[in-house]
């Protein structure tokens, strides 16, 4: 009898197929429609493998109905949506894919601050709406990138990614982390300092920390206005690293230039929030990793994981060995 592995969005048949003679595949069939948690819960029930999205709640409900339940593989580098203590406890693996999306995420964190910083979007939109009517010596200007301060809070794989192209804008390079990177700091030339000095110093502060509850609400009123007016505010790890109520209140009162954001607090952000009204917020729907290279090969490593632990092997990236 072949073991049953259920999908919970609508994947590729060129990555599925591959896997349809060894496993019996169930997939709920929708890309852009999330799964209801109680169906997600029911077929959690019969299946040996979940391959799951970080919108899904795989929690303990949700856990403890999966008996068969041998691995979770999430499609993210992040796991906070899922319960690894419950996981520990029924001895499930909770996989994840690491690594693979480090560039890319890379690349659009690089991309959002460029954008926030020289007005990108707001200028694109000021093209489109014909108001560009005559040229001025400042219009849609925005700050210089090139020779500025970046500071990076969360010095992980991705964080070092970032910090690699902000040398190629001949940037000062501040990190916070919770360990010192002294390599690091020899190879790049990266400056460790306190949480309160990078926020103080930084032209950039780029937000790549793990949500923990040490780090829900990170960023407050109080830390945005120890930032310089100028700054640029940038996060690509988890909505609610950050005071979304504060960071509106900072913008709006000029406390600091602009900000980038690909994650919020609730997803999908409501088109109403207070942020979406604000010309000096460039909004993203969380597509830090979205290149068609990368997803893929997210969800090739997603089917190793579960094609790993099924067959009693090791996995390429378990979060809790």
């Amino acid at each position: 009898m072949k073991q049953t592995l259920f999908i919970t969005r609508k994947l590729p048949d060129t990555i599925v197929s591959r896997f349809n003679e060894k496993y019996e595949i169930r997939m709920w069939q929708h890309e852009d429609i999330p799964i209801p948690y109680e169906i997600l819960r029911d077929e959690a029930r019969n299946a040996d493998a979940l391959l799951t999205m970080l919108s899904d709640k795989i929690d303990e409900e949700v856990l403890a109905a999966g008996e068969r339940l041998k691995v979770v593989a999430n499609l993210a580098v992040g796991f906070d949506n899922i319960d690894v203590k419950k996981a520990n406890e029924k001895g499930i693996a909770i996989c994840n894919t690491p690594d693979i999306l480090k560039d890319t995420t890379a690349d659009l964190t690089f991309g959002l601050l460029m954008a926030a910083a020289r007005r990108i979007v707001e200028a694109d939109r000021f093209v489109k709406e014909d108001n560009w009517n005559s040229w001025s010596p400042l219009l849609l200007a925005g700050n210089d990138i090139h020779h500025k301060t970046i500071g990076i809070v969360g010095m992980g794989k991705i964080g070092e990614t970032v910090a690699k192209r902000a040398t190629g804008f001949d940037m000062k390079i501040l990190y916070h982390n919770r360990s010192r990177k002294p390599e690091l700091e020899e190879r790049l030339g990266v400056h460790y300092c306190t949480f309160t000095e990078l926020v103080k110093e930084s032209d950039f502060i780029v937000c790549l920390t793990p949500l923990t509850e040490e780090t829900k609400h990170l960023f407050t009123r109080q830390v945005f206005q120890h930032m310089k007016k100028s700054a640029i505010f940038v996060n690509v790890s988890r909505g609610p690293v950050v005071d979304e109520n504060a960071l509106f209140d900072s913008l709006a009162a000029g406390e600091i230039a602009g900000a980038g954001l690909d994650v919020f607090e609730k997803e999908p952000i409501s088109a109403s929030h207070p942020l979406l009204t604000l010309k000096n917020v460039v909004a993203l729907p969380h597509i830090g990793s979205s290149s068609i290279d990368t997803r893929t090969a997210m969800m090739e490593m997603c089917f190793a994981n579960i094609d790993a632990v099924l067959s009693g092997k090791e996995p390429i990236a378990q979060v809790n060995k």
